[in-house]
């Protein structure tokens, strides 16, 4: 099913995107930055891992991985994230953690789009 995803992919349109990278706490500068950015998501399986490339005016990224396992990823914005990346149904969901917070993405296909919705959690941890 990873296979439906395989293709490249250009933004569009986006909303509640400057909200999102507030809740992240990214500074002002790069979140108008963000907020302009059209980026390319380029999504293929080379053996048995996933690679997804984001090329931007503003920042190249690329991770690689194999659905379910978890692995070690540096965002756009710099942050350092345990993540993991599963195929639930018909969606690819890809969650981030890092220092006490969680950020989600689910990617589905609808319309032969691919549409991401962004989910970010702040959960605050007291030691026992």
């Amino acid at each position: 099913m990873v296979d439906a995803f395989c293709a490249t992919w250009k933004l569009v349109e986006g909303e509640n995107f400057d909200d999102y990278m507030k809740a992240l706490g990214v500074g002002f500068a790069t979140r108008q930055v963000g907020n302009v950015t059209k980026p390319t998501v380029i999504i293929s399986l080379e053996g048995d891992k996933v690679v997804v490339r984001t090329q931007s005016t503003f920042k190249n990224t690329e991770i690689s991985f194999k659905l379910g396992e978890e692995f070690d990823e540096t965002t756009a914005d710099d942050r350092n994230c345990k993540s993991t990346v599963s195929l639930e149904g018909d969606k690819l969901v890809h969650v981030q953690k890092w220092d006490g917070k969680e950020t989600t993405f689910v990617r589905e296909i609808k319309d032969g789009k691919m549409v991401m919705g962004l989910h970010c959690k702040t959960r605050t941890l007291t030691k026992l």
